[in-house]
């Protein structure tokens, strides 16, 4: 069978689940049973308050562990084609290295994932300030965006099995953002090693928010990712500037580096001489997703060749935004003393496009009253034999 028909194939059977996966959202307050979510603490931040680490498991002997600081993805084994499991993301083994320095190991990202140009936005003809954390811009939330702290934990019972909420309440001109927001978080982890992240927000003022998931993944669990083939549901790009903040213009990949709509290496054009990865000193830019936005369906998928691990992302989201770990540099010893080298791992963050509060032709990311914001990720493995 030709490798584009076993994608086809794949993605296909992916559609029908991820229809099953949105419609089991009902709560239930049966206890959880502790072989399926178990807690532990995981120590304090520097101000005392106490962090814990949650593993979920599934019926199938895979698990995920989320911390509440941050609600970060510290660990997720799954196994490869011969069955042996293997932790597939990037982090830390111990909360203090990642109060210590994180280049945002699989957190949770906001209030606005992304950067956002010279700090800066108008919402109703009035300018809000933001902190520039990243050259002249704003990234992801801020000096203390989401990531950095402790939410509100709360285990939940589903019909596709155990969940774990995380609420925060992030208070008015918190970081520059108007508004206070309210956010919730539930993951939750299925029989088909499916992640799920069911994210919700609202506020009591007109606001912007950009929600996202923010894991380094490696499906080899060593080396870098250069051999990882990646398929994108996208024909067109949002090019950057040199500061990585998006021109408005809409780019068709065709011919381009960026081109992912058939299963391409990343290592196999990653080092053409192309201005967009020479900003970006690989890839670091945003997708736009062939689908309707609002609708949850397969929008990329990876494969690594050595354990036969399949990684699918789907989404809600309108865009995706493709990160190949350039600027891990060796100077982080992560779990394991594994010590992260350039592009030893890589992320797949769907999300709105990046500084979309300064573009009204990208969609909305406005906020209002009475209004909630939603949005779903899931990160599910498999196995090619």
């Amino acid at each position: 069978m030709r490798e584009k028909d076993q994608w086809f194939i794949l993605l296909s059977a992916s559609l029908v689940s991820a229809c099953l996966l949105g419609c089991a959202s009902v709560n239930s307050d049966k206890p959880v049973p502790a072989s399926q979510l178990s807690r532990q603490s995981f120590g304090q931040t520097p101000d005392g308050t106490p962090v814990n680490l949650f593993t979920l498991r599934n019926g199938q002997g895979a698990e995920v562990k989320i911390c509440n600081y941050g609600g970060i993805v510290t660990s997720f084994k799954v196994p490869d084609r011969n069955g042996n499991m293997g932790d597939v993301v990037l982090g830390y083994d111990n909360l203090a290295d990642y109060l210590k320095s994180s280049p945002y190991f699989g957190c949770l990202v906001g209030r606005y994932g992304n950067r956002i140009a010279k700090g800066k936005f108008t919402l109703n003809g009035k300018e809000y300030t933001l902190a520039t954390n990243n050259g002249p811009n704003a990234l992801h939330g801020g000096l203390k965006g989401f990531d950095k702290v402790v939410w509100e934990p709360k285990i939940l019972a589903r019909p596709e099995g155990p969940a774990l909420q995380l609420q925060y309440v992030s208070k008015d001109g918190e970081e520059g953002y108007p508004g206070t927001l309210t956010v919730t978080a539930v993951y939750s982890f299925t029989d088909d090693n499916g992640l799920r992240l069911d994210y919700a927000a609202t506020t009591d003022k007109d606001t912007v928010v950009n929600l996202t998931q923010h894991s380094y993944f490696n499906l080899a669990g060593k080396g870098d990712v250069l051999n990882h083939e990646v398929m994108i549901k996208a024909d067109k790009t949002t090019p950057v500037d040199s500061t990585l903040i998006p021109t408005g213009e809409l780019r068709p990949v065709d011919g381009t580096p960026f081109d992912f709509r058939n299963p391409t290496a990343i290592g196999v054009r990653i080092k053409q001489d192309d201005e967009q990865l020479k900003f970006g000193n690989g890839y670091d830019h945003n997708w736009v997703l062939n689908k309707p936005m609002g609708k949850l369906e397969v929008i990329a998928a990876v494969y690594e060749p050595t354990s036969g691990r399949v990684l699918e992302v789907l989404s809600t989201e309108p865009g995706l935004q493709f990160y190949t770990g350039n600027f891990l540099d060796g100077t982080l010893k992560g779990k394991g003393g594994w010590v992260y080298q350039f592009r030893n791992g890589f992320c797949m963050e769907p999300q709105h496009y990046p500084d979309s509060p300064n573009h009204p032709e990208f969609p909305s990311t406005v906020l209002k009253p009475g209004e909630e914001y939603h949005n779903t990720i899931v990160y599910r493995l498999s196995v090619r034999k």
